[in-house]
């Protein structure tokens, strides 16, 4: 993937890790647009990165993702860089009484969202690149995440077969594979102790510049490159029993 000169959509880019990205992509030399569901945090983004370009959109719905990408194919038909990065986490129990409901939002908002998108987007001629935000607990789950978790790995599988299927049409796709990161997702504190997002933001950069398509961090690191050998004791490691 080239660094500079591109416009580049970043789904959940107001704050967290898309946030951490659109900064970097705009000191690249790039054009960013960035959508989510909350406006406060779209225009606190801007008000720190003047040139960014912002969407409202609640990606958990069928409509409004069609609407993004006809915004997109009208007012930025040349776009070639679509980053799936937006997703929800709950930290529940399959015995809570709102579990269905909440486990169906990180189903339509962590799978059906970048899914559709990816279909979607396909369609913009200038489509070059698709980057995949995924997630370390796509090979270990953390049991209080038992849904994010699932989606997870399942976005995992579908970026694996998603860059052969697109190796015909020279569509690069490369997978994100975060650990925890100090960020907000799933609840304010709950990441306090993890690494800030400015350290995984230049790592993943780093390894762009080498050329990399599966960029890991840490703790993802070393998944990425292990057998049942190793996720085995790393899953009682973080799934305690008791």
């Amino acid at each position: 993937m080239k660094l500079s000169g591109n416009k580049i959509l970043i789904t959940g880019g107001g704050s967290g890790i898309g946030y951490g990205m659109a900064e970097r992509f705009i000191a690249e030399g790039n054009a960013v647009v960035i959508c989510g569901r909350r406006k406060e945090a779209l225009e606190e983004a801007v008000a720190k990165l003047p040139s960014l370009i912002t969407r409202q959109c609640d990606l958990s719905t069928e409509g409004e993702r069609v609407k993004l990408y006809e915004w997109i194919s009208q007012e930025h038909g040349d776009l070639n860089v679509l980053v799936n990065n937006a997703g929800i986490q709950n930290w529940m129990s399959v015995d809570d009484g709102d579990f269905l409901r909440r486990a169906k939002d990180e189903i339509s908002t962590n799978i059906e969202a970048p899914l559709h998108l990816t279909h979607l987007f396909l369609q913009l001629p200038a489509l070059d690149t698709i980057m995949n935000v995924t997630s370390g607990l796509s090979y270990v789950p953390l049991t209080k995440t038992p849904v994010y978790s699932a989606t997870k790995a399942f976005f995992h599988s579908f970026t694996l077969s998603l860059r052969h299927l697109l190796k015909p049409r020279n569509i690069e796709v490369i997978e994100i594979i975060p650990p925890a990161i100090n960020t907000d997702l799933g609840g304010k504190g709950l990441h306090d102790h993890a690494p800030p997002v400015s350290e995984f933001i230049k790592s993943i950069f780093a390894q762009l510049k080498e050329g990399k398509t599966s960029l890991t961090f840490g703790f993802t690191e070393a998944m990425s490159r292990a057998g049942q050998e190793v996720f085995t004791p790393v899953f009682s490691q973080i799934n305690p029993e008791g």
